[in-house]
């Protein structure tokens, strides 16, 4: 009887250990650090830097679909022109940016007339499970899952005609996503693990 009621004892204290163990890690702290993860890292339009202004042959050129929906954004203003191919003259879309298109624009570092339309970025909705542990060098580890939305996205990124010529853009707006990180403790705050 007695072993009996000391392994309860023993079961119990491990039970409220274990529970009170898991309430003493802040959620937030989580958010925090994955959020801060993403500071800077925004999604863009297109999965390379795009070189303006652009050219397209509207009848055979797939691009032409992207640039309408940016232009109808009012990111990029469109021109027409004609050009003699083999006895035959076509017409040619011009597209460059608009003062609004400038504003949005995110230039490429290493090639000066290229670029990308960059919006928003992830931002942790909650934490849905973690896991906590201890890695070979003593500091305190998590492995979180969470769902994610996209914040400050600018308007033209929410319109429907460039979510639906841009795959990246759609998806990504679309609702909240499944997400997973490794963080590790460093000093008193927790870091997610590159």
């Amino acid at each position: 009887m007695r072993v009996r009621i000391a392994l309860a004892m023993v079961l119990t204290g491990l039970f409220a250990c274990a529970i009170g163990c898991r309430k003493q890690v802040d959620k937030a702290a989580f958010i925090s650090a994955i959020n801060k993860s993403y500071d800077g890292q925004h999604v863009c339009v297109w999965l390379e830097p795009t070189k303006l202004p652009a050219q397209t042959d509207p009848t055979k050129d797939e691009k032409t679909r992207g640039y309408d929906a940016l232009t109808d954004a009012g990111l990029l203003i469109r021109e027409y022109e004609e050009k003699k191919q083999s006895r035959v003259f076509i017409q040619i879309n011009k597209y460059s940016l608009s003062d609004r298109g400038h504003s949005a624009w995110t230039p490429d570092p290493n090639h000066p007339d290229s670029g990308n339309f960059c919006f928003g970025h992830r931002s942790v909705d909650s934490i849905d499970s973690f896991t906590t542990g201890v890695n070979g060098s003593g500091s305190k580890t998590a492995e979180v899952n969470y769902h994610y939305s996209f914040a400050d996205v600018p308007a033209w990124a929410k319109n429907q005609e460039v979510q639906t010529a841009f795959s990246s853009a759609g998806a990504a707006l679309a609702h909240s996503q499944p997400g997973q990180d490794s963080l590790v403790m460093n000093g008193t705050t927790w870091q997610v693990a590159k």
